[in-house]
């Protein structure tokens, strides 16, 4: 897409968005934007589909007649290979373009098949391989709520509105090129996210941070068998990382169910198969749902400091074992550092985004740095990143990198916090700033006052404290003072100044105002 087109879609999409402002909260309208969204890209990727498999034939899948026998017949057979394909099934009467044209009449009472059409989908692959990517995808999706409007007419015409403006919106499905559908969801997402997730410290991560961590995981690699994020949210950051390498296969475990959804929505929206991304909704430190699989690549961006139980039963988990202590039950950043670790392959590359505090925390936390460093020699680099980067949060963080087959000992600090163009609400990395944060982490350069190699000796010697100025010298010396040159300008100043109030009071003698002494 051009500038000009993304922002043609964005403009779209946020008056869609005020159809709906003032009714619910931001997050709610962007979970009905988005679920209708998805509606509408099972439909078109269906006909599609369907009108591919009907070529030989010649026929168009919305002239299918569904009440004759020969309809019939040919429905069969294209849902049978629909659900094998793409995992579901919809009749032509069921497009979203279809309902779209029937909400746009006046008087036509669309909600009720709406709702019959949005349980269709997932009853279309009960019993199915995909039966559980699909399960309750569409429960944030409520159309009795009272929010869409008082009385039934009111929510109709309301969701009739939605969709109208919707079908606008060409998505470009048979465009290989064009991904119209990810930006709009991404637009969405991102800009809705300063209202989300903020009590449990839960923050969208802007796309130029997502960019940096899944160039990172994927340095010297061109494919990835797999990548794993542990608190995946919408999914965008495992998706990042297949805009970097060849991913063939997606896990991730997210404890919010509505954002469970939006990461399932997610997957298949950027034409993930089914088959190939395997997302679970639990408390990844509690319950995992991945035992005894390691990635290629993983990455995550968790709750900052969040509580978890800290059980000491869980010392006898594999996962924290090998420490001898868990992370505070006050902060689980390294309960989160663990656990990935626990899944990174030998031969695989681990980011993770945390705030500062983890970097020089003392108590236990700084017993698990030792042992990751002294002990284990897990840690590769430690990047500081600006202040005001994420959405509903104005702290500093940064992104700790993992591998388990390190050549050296050193650990690369780079400190990045300087690295940003000052918006309205919030900072913005640029993309000079993305590439020159990853071109010093790949060639693992020492740039004055922003990267430094540092030893084991220097690290034991601060004693695992990994805060970035005890590494990165970032002091900047004033330029020498010429005292003689300044008393010399003083003087010349004081000189002019007498010239200056001499001429002065001549004027004022002249016109009267002051009388010769």
């Amino acid at each position: 897409m051009t500038e000009e087109q993304k922002k043609t879609l964005e403009r779209k999409l946020w008056d869609i968005a005020n159809t709906l402002r003032g009714k619910m909260n931001a997050g709610e309208f962007r979970d009905y934007i988005l679920g209708f969204i998805f509606y509408k890209y099972l439909s078109e990727r269906m006909h599609l589909y369907a009108n591919e498999v009907l070529k030989q034939d010649g026929i168009d899948y919305l002239s299918v007649d569904e009440t004759s026998a020969d309809g019939r017949e040919i429905l069969d057979a294209v849902r049978e290979a629909s659900v094998d394909a793409l995992g579901y099934f919809l009749r032509p009467s069921e497009l979203f373009s279809q309902i779209a044209k029937r909400g746009s009449k006046p008087g036509q009472f669309i909600l009720a098949d709406l709702t019959k059409i949005l349980n269709n989908i997932q009853r279309s692959t009960m019993g199915t391989e995909s039966e559980g990517d699909f399960d309750h995808l569409f429960e944030d999706l409520d159309l009795t709520s009272t929010k869409l409007g008082r009385t039934e007419e009111a929510k109709n015409n309301l969701i009739a509105k939605v969709l109208t403006h919707l079908d606008e919106i060409n998505f470009l499905l048979d465009d290989a090129n064009a991904d119209v559908l990810g930006d709009a969801y991404e637009y969405l997402i991102g800009q809705f996210a300063s209202g989300a997730g903020k009590k449990a410290g839960e923050f969208y991560t802007p796309q130029q941070v997502s960019t940096i961590l899944a160039r990172i995981v994927t340095t010297g690699r061109t494919r990835l068998k797999s990548v794993y994020d542990p608190a995946c949210g919408s999914g965008s950051l495992l998706l990042r990382v297949a805009k970097e390498a060849d991913v063939s296969e997606f896990f991730g475990q997210e404890m919010n169910r509505t954002t469970y959804n939006l990461a399932r929505m997610n997957m298949i929206l950027h034409g993930v198969h089914y088959r190939n991304f395997d997302l679970k909704q639990e408390d990844t430190l509690e319950h995992p749902q991945h035992d005894g699989m390691r990635f290629d690549a993983v990455v995550a961006n968790p709750p900052f400091s969040a509580n978890w139980s800290s059980n000491p039963l869980l010392l006898s988990d594999d996962r924290f074992s090998q420490y001898g202590k868990l992370a505070p039950a006050s902060k689980a950043d390294f309960a989160f550092v663990q656990h990935m670790l626990h899944h990174l392959d030998d031969n695989g590359t681990m980011a993770v985004i945390l705030p500062h505090g983890a970097l020089f925390r003392g108590g236990a936390e700084g017993h698990i740095r030792q042992y990751l460093i002294k002990d284990r020699n897990w840690l590769d680099a430690v990047i500081g990143l600006p202040a005001n980067i994420f959405y509903g949060t104005s702290i500093p963080t940064c992104i700790l990198v993992f591998k388990k087959c390190r050549e050296t000992e050193d650990v690369l600090f780079v400190d990045a916090s300087t690295c940003f163009e000052k918006a309205t609400n919030q900072n913005i990395l640029r993309p000079t700033d993305v590439d020159s944060i990853v071109d010093t982490f790949r060639s693992r350069k020492e740039l004055a006052r922003f990267s430094h190699r540092a030893t084991l000796a220097e690290i034991t010697e601060n004693e695992f404290n990994l805060n970035i100025p005890r590494y990165v010298d970032t002091f900047e010396a004033e330029a020498d003072i010429d005292l003689t040159a300044v008393a010399t300008t003083v003087r010349a100043i004081e000189s002019n100044m007498a010239t200056l109030d001499k001429s002065i009071r001549d004027f004022c003698i002249e016109l009267g105002l002051e009388s010769p002494v």
